[in-house]
C-alpha cells in the first residue's frame, strides 16, 4: 500500500486534478491512498476572507467567497459529465460557502476571529478538493472511497498547530481505512485538518498536507510515501535563484529535513518524522511530469564522496541579540529564555551563544513586542529586522576537510551577521542582510555544484 498526496497547483483546476486521476489510476496495483490539498490558492482565500470579515470589510470577505466559489463551480463544470451529479455537487458546496458568509458575519459582528473559528473556515478547501476528487474518480470507474480525515486524524485542541495524537490516529485509521483498503478501495482523504476527540475541526498548520500524508503512512506501514508537486523534486538550490540548479536524485531524511526547515518549499518540515521513525521511504514527484524520476528521500542513500546536497535560503528573518553580565556562570540564563518563547509560541531558528551573550533568529514576529519587553526585564535586547539566513547541507561535510574555507570565500565581501553549525554537522547556517542572501546563494552554488559530476546523485531539471 502507497500513500499519494498531490498539492495544490497538483489539483487547481480540470486538467491537473484529471491528470492526478490518472496517475493514480495507474498506480491502482499498488493499493493507493490519496491525501489531498485544497486547491491551489483555495487556503489563503479563506484565511483572507476571515481577516477581512474581521476588519469589518464584510463586502471584500464576501466577494472573496464568491470568487471561490466560482472556481470550484468551473472546476466541476470542466472535470465532470454527469449533469445529476454537478448539480448535486454545486447544490453542496454552494451550502457551505453560506455557511461561511454566515460565521463572516458573525466575526464581523463580534469583532474577533479565535484560531476555532479560523480553522473552521481554514478547513474548508481540502473538503471540497477531496470530495470532488473522489466523485470524478467514481465517474472514471474507479473504486473511489471519500473518507473524512477528521474521522480518524485526531489531535489536541491547539487550533491552528494542532498536535496530532498518534496513538488514537493509529487505533482509529485502522478501524476506518483498512476494511476500505481491504475492499481494493481507493480511499481519498484530506490533508492539513484533523479534529479533536470532541469533533471539533481543527488543522495541523500551513502545508500540513504532507504532513497527514506522513501520519497516515506511518499508521498503515505504507512501502512508500509520494509527494506530489509541480517541481521535480528537491533541488540543488531554488531555481529561480540559481538558474543551473540540478535535481538531487535520492538524499538522506536528515539532509531532506534540514532543508525543508531552512526553506526549501517542496516538504512541510514535519513531514520527514513519521517516516523517519517507520523507515518509509518518500518520494518527491512532480504531477505535471509524472514519467519523471523525482527524488527519494530514504534513511541512508549510497555513499558518495559529494561534501555538499543542497543550498537552501530563507528571508524574512528577525536576530534577537540578549546580552547580560549577568550571564556569566549563571545557572538557567538560557532555559529563561527559551522559556519567555515557549511562553509565547515562537519557535527560534538558530541559536549562536557566547559568555555573555545568546543571539538568535525567528521568522514568526506576532509577537515579538511581548517577548522583548519580558526579556529587557534581566538582559539588553536588540533587534535586527530584514535578515536572512542561507544554508549549506550536506552529510558528507563533516568529514570533509575546508568547508567553511571554501564557503567563506565564496562569500566574499558578503557581510555574516551570525553562523551556526547543527549539532549533526550535516548542515552550516549563516545569517547576513536579507538584501545579500540571493548573491550568497548564487556564489555559493557556483562554488559547490559548477563541477560537481552526476554521479548518480544529480541530473539536470527536466530529465526523465
Amino acid at each position: 500500500m502507497i500513500i499519494m498526496k498531490f498539492g495544490g497547483t497538483s489539483v487547481e483546476n480540470a486538467a491537473a486534478m484529471n491528470t492526478a486521476i490518472q496517475i493514480v489510476g495507474g498506480q491502482r496495483p499498488r493499493r493507493p491512498l490519496v491525501v489531498l490539498s485544497a486547491i491551489a490558492g483555495a487556503t489563503n482565500t479563506l484565511i483572507q476572507s476571515a481577516h477581512h470579515a474581521l476588519d469589518g470589510q464584510l463586502d471584500a470577505a464576501t466577494t472573496s467567497l464568491n470568487d471561490l466559489f466560482e472556481r470550484h463551480v468551473v472546476l466541476l463544470e470542466n472535470l465532470l459529465e454527469n449533469r445529476s451529479t454537478i448539480q448535486m455537487l454545486i447544490l453542496d458546496i454552494r451550502k457551505r460557502f453560506d455557511e461561511l458568509k454566515t460565521l463572516c458575519q458573525g466575526i464581523a459582528i463580534l469583532g474577533e476571529l479565535t484560531d476555532r473559528s479560523l480553522d473552521s473556515i481554514s478547513s474548508v478547501g481540502e473538503r471540497l478538493s477531496s470530495l470532488i476528487f473522489a466523485e470524478a474518480m467514481l465517474e472514471r470507474g474507479l473504486p473511489a472511497r471519500f473518507i473524512d480525515a477528521r474521522s480518524f486524524l485526531i489531535t489536541d485542541d491547539h487550533f491552528g498547530l494542532a498536535a496530532p495524537l498518534f496513538e488514537t490516529i493509529e487505533r482509529k485509521a485502522q478501524e476506518i481505512l483498512l476494511p476500505a483498503l481491504a475492499e481494493d478501495a481507493v480511499v481519498v482523504t484530506q490533508g492539513f485538518i484533523g479534529s479533536t476527540a470532541k469533533g471539533v475541526t481543527t488543522t495541523l498548520g500551513r502545508g500540513g498536507s504532507d504532513y497527514s500524508a506522513a501520519i497516515i503512512g506511518a499508521t498503515l506501514h505504507a512501502e512508500e510515501i509520494q509527494i506530489w508537486t509541480d517541481v521535480d523534486g528537491i533541488l540543488t538550490a531554488d531555481p529561480r535563484i540559481a538558474p543551473d540548479a540540478k535535481k538531487i536524485k535520492v538524499i538522506s531524511f536528515r539532509e531532506a529535513s534540514e532543508l525543508a526547515y531552512f526553506g526549501a518549499k517542496v516538504l512541510h518540515p514535519s513531514t520527514i518524522l513519521p517516516a523517519v521513525r517507520n523507515k518509509i521511504p518518500v518520494i518527491v514527484l512532480n504531477s505535471r511530469r509524472p514519467k519523471a524520476s523525482g527524488t527519494s528521500i530514504v534513511e541512508e542513500p549510497p555513499e558518495s564522496n559529494i561534501p555538499v546536497k543542497s543550498i537552501a535560503s530563507k528571508k524574512g528573518i528577525t536576530v534577537i541579540n540578549i546580552q547580560s553580565t549577568r550571564m556569566l556562570m549563571a545557572y538557567g540564563f538560557l532555559e529563561s529564555i527559551f522559556a519567555v518563547f515557549s511562553k509565547y509560541k515562537t519557535s527560534v531558528d538558530l541559536v549562536s551563544t557566547s559568555e555573555v551573550a545568546v543571539s538568535l533568529t525567528i521568522d514568526n514576529t506576532a509577537r515579538l513586542g511581548e517577548i522583548v519587553r519580558e526579556l529587557e526585564g534581566y538582559a539588553d535586547v536588540s533587534v535586527g529586522e530584514h535578515k536572512g539566513i542561507v544554508c549549506i547541507v550536506g552529510d558528507q561535510m563533516h568529514s570533509t576537510v575546508g568547508i567553511a574555507d571554501r564557503v567563506f570565500r565564496a562569500l566574499g565581501d558578503i557581510n555574516v551577521i551570525m553562523i551556526s553549525q547543527g549539532a549533526s554537522e550535516i548542515n552550516m547556517s549563516i545569517v547576513m542582510n536579507e538584501a545579500d542572501v540571493t548573491a550568497a546563494v548564487q556564489r555559493l552554488h557556483r562554488e559547490f555544484f559548477s563541477t560537481v559530476p552526476a554521479a548518480g546523485f544529480f541530473e539536470p531539471i527536466g530529465a526523465s
